[in-house]
């Protein structure tokens, strides 16, 4: 399964350690999300169609770091 670097960070902000309970995470902050908030949404609707469509273990052997690179650092 293939995430893009955002959708791995958005993982890696709301990850609990497991794939369920990441789904959950992140279902549960898409409910709060505003409709101008669209590249989030779907950002986020992709992300958990990745997770169910992954196994448990594939999960358990993905490394969930932050990609922050030095310019976004820099820029803030």
């Amino acid at each position: 399964m293939i995430f893009t670097n955002d959708e791995l960070n958005l993982m890696c902000i709301y990850d609990t350690g497991t794939r369920t309970g990441l789904i959950e995470a992140l279902s549960t902050m898409r409910e709060q999300l505003e409709a101008d908030e669209t590249e989030l949404l779907q950002m986020t609707d992709s992300a958990i169609k990745k997770l169910r469509a992954m196994s448990d273990e594939d999960y358990e052997a993905m490394e969930l770091f932050p990609d922050f690179n030095e310019e976004d650092i820099d820029a803030e």
